[in-house]
Formats: structure tokens, sequence, C-alpha cells
């Protein structure tokens, strides 16, 4: 009886061993990541959508504490799938254009290309970036407005706000203002743009979204021009859009841009803000900051804030913001009034 006994528990004992832990597939892509080089796993993160790079944050950290039968499913799940990739798919695209056009010369496979190719129009976007100055600005005083606005809304905000320099300041005003209209465009829409440029490049047919532009961008682009050409833009766009106009202005200097200015512009900021706010607002804030705007104050002052910041309860993400818009909203006051400097493009300063 005993005999049997213990093999029974033998036995439960093997099938335990047996069963094999179960890793969702976020937890495989965590472990994966946190399996490689640092810079590795950068590379890879910024190829994902910001809510697909917290989602993989947090399993991440989950991730951490792994064990050695959930890391061995991670690897083995990854070269399953890598398995079922075919070695067609490799350099297709290139291999094609060249039989083609070996086959039928440049111009009837462009035609054909044109039409089945599920190519994007990511590298003419790319070779906009690349361009120099005077022919970007050529550009944008010659073209449809919709067509300069696309191509401002992805060079970088110093270049941008470099080659809106010198062009009609009504013009100025009606390509800020497409730009920060613009989120999403149709790969098709983008075909006028392709033959501005001129490369050799394909239309794609599919109509699939290109992420560009939008208030964010817009407003790095005016906080780099000098500072009276930014302040004229922003009145116009208001009179077109006072919404869309107040959106950039909110866009061009945020909770983080205090960590740019100087102690005593800080101290004087910090003076006309309560504490309570302050201590709120740095909930939402990275420790680099909250050591910047901290560091402002006297060590008690400072030690009563990180005390209360410590001591309170969570809350909600809307509550921070809102507090870090109080201080915001402080800082702007204080540069109207001339009582701090915040740099903003050229030399000028308020």
């Amino acid at each position: 009886m005993a005999t049997d006994t213990n093999t029974a528990i033998e036995n439960d004992d093997e099938q335990v061993q047996n069963v094999e832990p179960k890793v969702s597939g976020s937890t495989a892509a965590a472990i994966l990541l946190m399996l490689l080089d640092d810079n590795e796993a950068a590379d890879i993160l910024r190829h994902f959508e910001p809510s697909e790079v917290k989602d993989l944050g947090s399993a991440m950290f989950s991730a951490s504490s792994a064990s050695e039968g959930e890391i061995s499913i991670a690897l083995s799940s990854f070269i399953g799938q890598c398995k079922t990739v075919s070695a067609l798919a490799v350099g297709a695209e290139p291999r094609i254009r060249n039989v083609m056009t070996e086959a039928l010369g440049n111009v009837r496979a462009d035609n054909i290309l044109s039409s089945i190719a599920p190519q994007s129009s990511a590298n003419s976007l790319e070779m906009i970036r690349w361009m120099e100055t005077p022919t970007i600005k050529k550009i944008l005083a010659s073209e449809h407005p919709q067509v300069g606005a696309l191509i401002l809304s992805v060079l970088k905000p110093e270049i941008g706000a470099l080659v809106l320099e010198g062009l009609d300041e009504g013009l100025q005003t009606t390509l800020v203002y497409r730009a920060a209209r613009l989120t999403k465009v149709t790969s098709t829409a983008l075909e006028d743009l392709e033959q501005i440029l001129s490369v050799e490049s394909d239309a794609d047919g599919a109509k699939s979204l290109v992420q560009i532009g939008g208030k964010a961008d817009t407003a790095k682009i005016v906080n780099n021009m000098n500072k009276m050409t930014g302040e004229k833009i922003l009145k116009s766009i208001k009179k077109l859009d006072k919404q869309l106009g107040q959106d950039i202005e909110d866009e061009m200097f945020i909770f983080d841009n205090l960590l740019e200015l100087d102690s005593k512009s800080v101290g004087e900021i910090l003076r006309s803000v309560e504490p309570d706010i302050l201590s709120l607002a740095l909930k939402g804030a990275s420790e680099e900051l909250a050591d910047h705007l901290l560091g402002s104050m006297s060590a008690r002052a400072a030690d009563s804030i990180r005390d209360d910041m410590a001591e309170s309860a969570p809350v909600k993400r809307s509550e921070v913001e809102e507090a870090q818009k109080t201080v915001i909203a402080v800082a702007r006051r204080l540069a109207n009034e001339g009582a701090i400097q915040m740099g903003g493009g050229g030399e000028d300063y308020v």
C-alpha cells in the first residue's frame, strides 16, 4: 500500500515537472529585449508606438524575475516564428525591381511597379532632411502650401524655423497653420512631393498612413524661430483657429522645459507657486527635473516638499498635469513681465 502511495506521489511530481510555464507574447518579447545589449534593445524600441513601449516596459519589469524555463520558452518561440519567415522575403523588393528593369527597361518597369509595389514614401520624406536649406526654401515659396506644410512637418525643428525665415509673413502663417493640422496623410498624397524632389521613388498604391507633423512638432519649429516672428505667426494662427493657436503655444513650453532654465529663474517661479501645487506637479517629473527645481529652494523647503511627496497618496494623472500647467502659467506670466528669461529662437529673449 505504502509502495503504491509513493509511486503515486512520484508520478505527481513528474507531472508537475513536465508542466511547462506559460509565457505570454509580451513577456516573451520583454525577455528577448532584456537578453540583448542595451543599445540593440533601444534600437528595436524606437520602432514601436509609445503605447507599445509602455506595455513592453511594464513587461520587462515583470520579466526580470523570469525563470530559466520561461527564458527557454521565449527563445524557442522566437526561433520557431523566425522559421516561418520565407527566405524569399529577404531582399524581395530590390530583386523584383532588378528583374523587371532588366526585362522591360526603366520606364515600363517603373510604370508597372508604381501600381503594384507595396512601398511607402518614407524614403522621399527622409530625402527632404538631406536637402540644402535654400532649395527647401525655394520649394516652400513656389509650391502649393499643402506641399510646403508637408515638407515643413518632416524637417528638424531648427531647420524648419530657418527655412521659414525670409518668407512672406502670410505664407509663414499658412504653412505653420497647415503643418499644425497635419497628423496623418495617405501615401498617395505624397506623389506630387516625390515629383518635386525629382527622386527615383515609386508612388505607393496602398492607402497606408504616415505619421507626421502635428502641434508638438510645429511648436518646436516656432520655438526655434526669431521670437518676434514666432509671435506674429501665432497671433495670425489664433485668428484662423483660436484653439489650435493656443494648443501650439501650450506645446512651446512644457513642464520638462523647466530643466533648461537657470536656478535664478527657477527660484523666481517657485516663489510664486504654492508648495502643495509644486509637490503635486513634481509627482509626474523625472528625478533630474525634481532635483533641478528643488535645488533652487532652501534645503528646508526642499526637504518639506520631498516629505510631502513621499507621504501623499496616489493621485490621478489629470491632477498632476493640471498642477504642472499651473506652474507653467506662472513661468509664462513672469517671462511676459520680464522677471525671468526663457530662451527662444534667434537672439531674442523675454
